[in-house]
């Protein structure tokens, strides 16, 4: 019996990709020793991306259809389609052409060999300049953050890879409300490699990431998955008390020395920077109280709204 491949690709604002992208994955997965199924997930965007789904759903028995009852974020419609993937391999990519289906037969083939995960490393990505630095600057302090020292994490490694059967249903168990694709796979562990990819420029449109819909992302997959700022900032308050217990000591040598002339400005300065150190930590602890209050809710990660071709089995 064939093998059987599943791609998901979580979908917004990409009405005018969707056909193409659809027709490029066919012929691809055409090629393949292998039955395969294509799960277009619409992650509620501004345009009729969910139309075309559903033309493409009607003309493809095998293309399958989810939308979500609203907008609730690019992992988790990727969390989505993963749930509802049937295949024994599962191939994450992007809606927007810049992860090429031509690498299919080489995830494929490589992930046959014995790998539970392969990944794509992008030789370059091909977003703006600013895109690019924010997202290396990003990559370093996460990595930080979350004390990932591979060589391999850099920013040019991609959401697009394919898993085998164990790492899905590892993943389905993985039940942290705040997630990020590649965060949750590294975390997941098994054994994986690396393909070279080139990255494509986006077949039409641009993203719809924004600089504050970046920040709130970078922020939720720090706080999600390391408490280091909370260590971070208890160092940084134990060094300041540290600091101004040598400052008293300096000031009541100079007194009994040479006097001590105060100042306005000094005692101004001390107290301005201790204060925003102070708010600035109960604000970070305040985030992750935040978000344990919202993980302890328990509520569903996402919500479908409609189906379409979901009876879809392996033949």
């Amino acid at each position: 019996m064939k093998p059987l491949l599943s791609v998901v690709s979580p979908v917004y604002g990409a009405e005018g990709t969707i056909d193409e992208l659809v027709k490029q994955l066919v012929e691809v997965l055409e090629t393949l020793d292998a039955d395969y199924e294509i799960i277009l997930v619409d992650d509620c965007g501004p345009d009729k991306s969910w139309d075309k789904i559903k033309q493409n759903s009607i003309i493809h028995s095998r293309v399958k259809g989810i939308k979500l009852s609203r907008n609730f974020g690019q992992h988790f419609a990727i969390t989505a389609g993963i749930d509802h993937a049937q295949g024994d391999y599962v191939i994450v990519m992007d809606c927007d052409l810049q992860d090429d289906p031509k690498y299919i037969p080489v995830l494929f083939e490589k992930i046959r060999e014995g790998y539970d995960i392969v990944y794509t490393l992008k030789s370059a990505r091909k977003h703006s300049f600013f895109k690019n630095i924010t997202a290396t600057l990003f990559n370093k302090v996460f990595n930080y953050l979350i004390d990932n020292k591979s060589h391999r994490s850099n920013n040019n490694v991609g959401a697009y890879s394919i898993i085998s059967k164990k790492v899905v249903q590892a993943f389905r168990s993985y039940n942290d409300y705040h997630r990020h694709y590649l965060s949750v796979l590294r975390w997941l562990g098994f054994k994986h490699c690396y393909i070279d990819i080139e990255h494509k420029e986006r077949f039409e449109g641009k993203s719809s990431y924004t600089f504050s819909t970046l920040m709130v992302h970078a922020l939720n997959g720090i706080v999600s998955q390391s408490d280091k700022l909370l260590r971070i900032f208890v160092t940084l308050g134990l060094s300041i008390s540290l600091l101004s217990f040598l400052s008293i000591l300096v000031i009541v040598f100079l007194y009994f020395v040479q006097g001590f002339l105060s100042g306005w400005a000094s005692t101004i300065i001390i107290m301005l920077f201790s204060t925003g150190v102070i708010l600035t930590g109960i604000g970070v602890l305040g985030i992750y109280l935040g978000k344990t209050f919202e993980q302890t809710k328990n509520r569903p990660k996402y919500v479908v709204d409609e189906k379409l071709n979901d009876e879809l089995a392996k033949n």
